[in-house]
């Protein structure tokens, strides 16, 4: 009995263990960014001149963007890492240079203090963060798709959607939290810090909790000669592969920054929302984002996962001028909207991370989702937030800006009629 107990046991801390050094570092990944969006106008008010509010608010949202410009140098880096030293290393090191750009921003000095130094050390910091994101999310989802049962990989990879927005959740909690039990003369003096010091310290917390991980069987299972291979010369051999990331990427990163992580913050700077009410909106949102993606982990697992991101990009295509049209000046308005956007948007988000890793063979998986995964990211969701509030409020011309999101949505539905049907594929191969 003894026999058979034992390696059950193993199997259950092993999995354990896979569920929470993903999840705690992919959360901290995603709170990083999250509370940067929703801390917006503290930041502006504080690390940039108070001369002209409008302008330091739309620079604190470039840096936003500039952050997501290391984000492929972070992809390929770290990719490297994870494809010729091991998935564990990378996923370590990266949650590790995260914390530090934490710690920077909570630390820095006031724009009153040191002129635009503080605003330098501001843009220093988001570049840490860029590149340790850029490799945080391809090697989590590669190491936990690698480490899944292949018949239920598509509901192993919601964990990294779900880490990510209990990490935005918890980000979204503290600021109502902060915003109901400070004084904004208290939060413009020093209560917006908290925030990126907590990250700073959960992402130390992450990195010793990775560092017990174990390294999968599949990168185990490589050659030496495999994993001495050029990464260039097999970049150049996937290049579709990686196109096709992008492809499917581009819709779901805009249309996910639009409603899941900056909705609350737009509707207070743009819509005027009390900025409470707002944040408690995007709270509701977030659970009901939560909620819905393990059903459609599972439904890709029984129906496959074209279907699925079907479903997802069309679904959300459709949705979105109804819903931007209903979001007008109360938050049971966003909250309404928010949930209903991100129920569709949950269908590619739930999934991906495994589609990701079914498209690229082992010894090219990290750095070949990383790279175009990043490049993406960083020239269509890193600026989304800012060409929302430019062409909304500085030129009046919200409706170009959800035409742009829609039609980048009708961009990833096409891709996915490019990509084989990978339900249950052995990754070994």
């Amino acid at each position: 009995m003894t026999a058979i107990i034992n390696p059950l046991r193993a199997d259950r801390v092993t999995t354990r263990k896979t569920i929470v050094g993903t999840g705690i570092g992919n959360a901290v990944e995603w709170y990083d960014w999250a509370i940067y969006a929703t801390f917006t106008p503290f930041i502006a008010s504080q690390l940039f001149s108070k001369s002209d509010p409008a302008s330091a608010v739309l620079s604190t949202l470039a840096i936003f963007a500039v952050g997501f410009v290391a984000r492929p140098f972070g992809g390929f880096l770290f990719g490297w890492i994870g494809d010729r030293v091991g998935r564990k290393a990378s996923m370590t090191l990266a949650v590790g240079l995260a914390s530090l750009g934490s710690l920077m921003i909570g630390v820095a000095p006031t724009f009153a203090a040191v002129g635009a130094w503080a605003s330098l050390m501001l843009l220093a910091a988001r570049l840490v963060q860029g590149l340790a994101h850029g490799g945080e999310l391809p090697s989590s989802q590669t190491y936990l798709s690698e480490m899944a049962p292949r018949e239920h990989r598509g509901f192993w990879a919601t964990l990294i959607y779900t880490s990510g927005t209990v990490g935005i959740l918890f980000g979204t909690l503290l600021g109502a939290v902060l915003n109901m039990a400070m004084s904004t003369e208290v939060m413009n003096a020093w209560g917006w810090r908290i925030p990126f010091l907590i990250g700073a310290a959960l992402g130390l917390y992450a990195l010793i909790m990775r560092s017990r991980l174990h390294e999968t069987d599949v990168f185990e299972g490589e050659s030496a000669t495999e994993k001495r291979a050029p990464i260039w010369p097999q970049i150049v051999r996937y290049r579709k592969q990686a196109l096709q990331v992008i492809g499917l990427t581009v819709g779901l990163t805009v249309i996910y920054y639009i409603w899941g992580v900056v909705a609350p913050s737009y509707a207070t700077t743009a819509l005027k929302i009390d900025r409470g009410e707002a944040l408690w909106a995007g709270v509701i949102g977030n659970i009901v984002f939560i909620a819905a993606l393990p059903f459609w982990g599972k439904l890709s697992d029984r129906i496959g996962r074209k279907k699925v991101l079907w479903a997802g990009a069309i679904g959300a295509a459709v949705m979105h001028f109804p819903m931007t049209w209903l979001l007008k000046d109360s938050a049971w308005q966003l909250a309404v909207s928010m949930s209903v956007m991100l129920i569709f948007i949950a269908a590619s988000a739930a999934i991906v991370p495994a589609v990701y890793a079914e498209l690229f063979p082992t010894s090219i998986r990290t750095v070949g989702v990383g790279v175009p995964y990043s490049i993406c990211v960083a020239l269509f969701g890193g600026t989304a937030p800012y060409l929302q509030q430019w062409l909304g409020t500085t030129l009046q011309l919200p409706n170009l800006f959800n035409v742009y999101a829609v039609a980048l949505l009708a961009v990833s539905a096409v891709f996915i009629f490019t990509i084989p049907e990978t339900r249950g594929k052995d990754l070994t191969h």
